[in-house]
């Protein structure tokens, strides 16, 4: 089987994340998943579309991200291999689905708009 390639987005944060049958190695950027995510709570988030669909060392998986904080990063790559799971076998859908992780999260930071401080603060307002 060939690699699947998927991509995963959340705010500006892209993972494009390739899966692969194996042992459950998880690369991120060429590192280790644990180095790179270093808080538990992150690490799971990468792991979690694997644990909902009961395939936690089934499938290597190789991510290149870019963009965003780590949390993004980790949701992007998390959304990712949920495409890819689904791409692999159709009925991991309902499954991945009521856990929300096929949903593409499109909260951005809204931009600053001229004559104001910040997106939606102004400056102080004087009437005399």
């Amino acid at each position: 089987m060939e690699p699947i390639h998927t991509i995963g987005r959340r705010k500006t944060a892209i993972a494009r994340v390739y899966i692969t049958p194996g042992k459950g190695e998880v690369k991120v950027n060429r590192k280790d998943y644990k180095t790179y995510f270093p808080t538990t709570p992150l690490q799971y988030i990468v792991k979690q579309a694997f644990e909902v669909t009961d395939n936690l060392d089934k499938y290597d998986v190789t991510a290149n991200v870019e963009g965003g904080g780590i949390t993004g990063q980790a949701e992007a790559i998390r959304l990712g291999i949920s495409r890819a799971l689904i791409k692999i076998n159709v009925e991991f859908k309902p499954e991945l689905k009521k856990h929300g992780l096929v949903t593409r999260d499109p909260r951005m930071v809204e931009r600053k708009k001229p004559g104001q401080k910040k997106a939606r603060k102004r400056f102080q307002f004087s009437k005399r």
